[in-house]
């Protein structure tokens, strides 16, 4: 019969990923740093990611030389390794995925108010199925009002105001 603390006493401790896991990690970094690389300076400013990480991105994007750009790279990557990665990734993510989502909404918003100056009611009954709480009233009058200052040729004042009420019921809605 085996004795079970003997078993114990031949294994070795875990010490930690293997040397070739950390180089998966580090290459999986280098990769986001790489990415981030790619974004424009003003989107990298404006994000939440540490100032002197955002610092040493945008001296990452002003190297031009090939060999300074990939020691940079590697030098981002092991920044990486004491920052949370995880608003690296959403903060891309925002970037690819949440701009397309802000076109689509932007593109629907213009095609309801395109159609509503038009005196599409069936548009202003599609909005208010869709968003119950909607003030009927207020954007029906926006949209006279917007489609009267076309005809007179006056500056598109109710067409913007609208406009930002209809992007306020979506908004509300979210």
């Amino acid at each position: 019969m085996h004795n079970t603390e003997d078993l114990y006493d031949d294994e070795e401790e875990y010490s930690g990923p293997s040397r070739s896991q950390k180089k998966r990690d580090m290459t999986k970094l280098q990769k986001l740093a790489e990415q981030l690389m790619k974004v424009g300076s003003e989107a990298i400013k404006k994000s939440e990611l540490p100032k002197y990480f955002i610092d040493e991105v945008l001296t990452a994007k002003a190297i031009t030389a090939h060999e300074a750009k990939r020691r940079q790279t590697q030098y981002l990557g092991k920044l990486m390794r004491e920052i949370e990665t995880q608003p690296v990734i959403d903060f891309l993510n925002d970037l690819e995925f949440g701009n397309s989502e802000k076109n689509m909404r932007f593109h629907q918003l213009e095609k309801w108010r395109e159609k509503l100056l038009e005196g599409d009611q069936t548009t202003l009954d599609e909005i208010m199925e869709l968003h119950p709480h909607a003030e009927r009233q207020r954007i029906a009058q926006l949209a006279r009002n917007a489609k009267k200052e076309i005809e007179a040729g006056k500056p598109p004042k109710s067409s913007k105001a609208l406009f930002k009420a209809l992007r306020e019921v979506i908004e509300s809605a979210s």
